[in-house]
């Protein structure tokens, strides 16, 4: 038996009632839009430099927002195949982002060894005066710049990014239980 049906919610207008796949996908969108506004707002505002790993974090929120709004905005008028390949997709994306965040904080505490990338070190390659300018420091992905609650903020992607993919999956079994009825 269904937690919440038309009869639990008859004091309110029907159109103020919102299908959960809605919700849910609403709330995940929500959630990596904080996110990604957080993290830009860390580096731009915080100063906080992301290093290679934290930078390739932060994909799976440029490419899977603006799908996932576009998901959003057309799903009345998607054919539910689309529907379900996008939120598919979407959903990857955000799996990904939870693999990058947690191999990122086994990076930072030393449980396996990051991408050479991330080291710092040169390549012994001769610097021209011109590329001084543009010098932007170079973090290494074992460096945690910040903790809160011991966590650090790759371990909160990782969550965070968990989060979104459990919202997704329930977005998706929240359409299909309404179609299937």
């Amino acid at each position: 038996m269904p937690l919440l049906t038309k009869r639990h919610l008859s004091f309110l207008p029907m159109t103020s009632v919102r299908p959960l796949d809605k919700i849910a996908s609403g709330l995940a969108f929500i959630l990596g839009l904080a996110t990604i506004l957080g993290a830009l707002g860390s580096q731009y505002l915080g100063g906080l430099y992301p290093c290679e790993l934290c930078l390739e974090q932060r994909m799976p929120y440029y490419v899977g927002l603006p799908l996932l709004a576009l998901i959003l905005v057309l799903s009345n008028r998607l054919p539910l195949p689309a529907w379900y390949a996008g939120m598919g997709i979407v959903t990857a994306l955000f799996a990904w982002g939870t693999y990058l965040g947690i191999y990122h904080s086994g990076v930072e505490w030393g449980f396996w060894p990051g991408p050479t990338t991330c080291s710092g070190t040169g390549s012994g390659d001769s610097i021209s005066l011109d590329s001084l300018t543009n010098l932007q420091p170079v973090i290494s992905c074992e460096a945690v710049q910040f903790r809160f609650l011991g966590i650090s903020l790759a371990g909160y992607n990782a969550l965070i990014s968990a989060a979104i993919v459990v919202l997704l999956l329930s977005a998706i079994v929240f359409q299909y239980r309404r179609n299937k009825a």
